[in-house]
């Protein structure tokens, strides 16, 4: 078989290069996942308790979050017992929730680049230790449920700091975001059961472990490029001023 060969040359370069500002500049005006649209109509001109409305709102950024969700079906890729999933996945909610709800309620908040940019690398750094490469860049590999309760944290104050971009009406206000967060993890359980039937459906089809590590692979590459968009976003922001 003929093999394929690309050429690394100046033109190539500059294609890639024009694709990488692009894309750039258009995550940068969309930024990561985060509320806009009418939804973010809605929690800003809302008044008094929508339990039901912040329910269904803090399910559905759960599961159109796609960061959220790359980090989460890389922590259950290689987890077969319910019991080891629920205690991960709790950990991982706890996580969430403190920062979620603390930094709304008290006004905790980080450069929103910054943090979607830890939260890329949380991606990438759960793929590395599914391909078992942490020994190679660290020399103690912290315990995983520490980990995973640590970049809850981290996830949680990241959807903090996007709803403190809003301006929210202080009426019903800790009612609606204990109900946002009610939400959120509904969210995230049903996305999750969704991902461990494919994932136990492809395990039984055979060739599971054969392209598991491309698979992680495209993980890690993921959530390093959502990191380096992020960090270019945020230079960008300056040099737009």
């Amino acid at each position: 078989m003929k093999k394929l060969n690309f050429a690394v040359n100046q033109h190539n370069i500059v294609i890639f290069m024009c694709l990488y500002v692009f894309l750039v500049l258009l995550l940068n005006t969309v930024q990561a996942h985060g509320i806009s649209g009418k939804d973010a109509h809605f929690l800003q001109e809302n008044n008094g308790q929508a339990i039901g409305v912040f329910i269904y709102l803090g399910a559905k950024h759960m599961i159109t979050g796609y960061d959220h969700l790359l980090y989460l079906c890389g922590v259950i890729f290689f987890l077969y017992k319910f019991r080891e999933v629920a205690l991960f996945v709790s950990l991982f909610a706890l996580g969430h929730s403190i920062t979620l709800l603390s930094g709304v309620l008290i006004g905790l908040k980080i450069n929103p680049y910054i943090i979607d940019a830890i939260i890329g690398l949380s991606v990438a750094y759960k793929a590395l230790e599914n391909l078992d490469g942490l020994k190679s860049i660290i020399s103690k590999i912290p315990n995983p449920k520490l980990a995973v309760f640590v970049f809850g944290l981290i996830h949680g104050l990241g959807l903090a700091t996007k709803i403190q971009d809003m301006t929210l009406s202080d009426d019903g206000l800790v009612t609606n975001i204990l109900s946002f967060n009610l939400g959120v993890e509904i969210g995230q359980m049903i996305a999750l059961l969704g991902a461990l039937v494919a994932i136990n459906l492809w395990r039984t089809q055979g060739g599971f472990y054969k392209h598991a590590r491309m698979f992680n692979y495209c993980l890690m590459f993921s959530g390093f490029m959502l990191a380096s968009f992020q960090i270019s976003g945020y230079f960008l922001s300056f040099a737009l001023l």
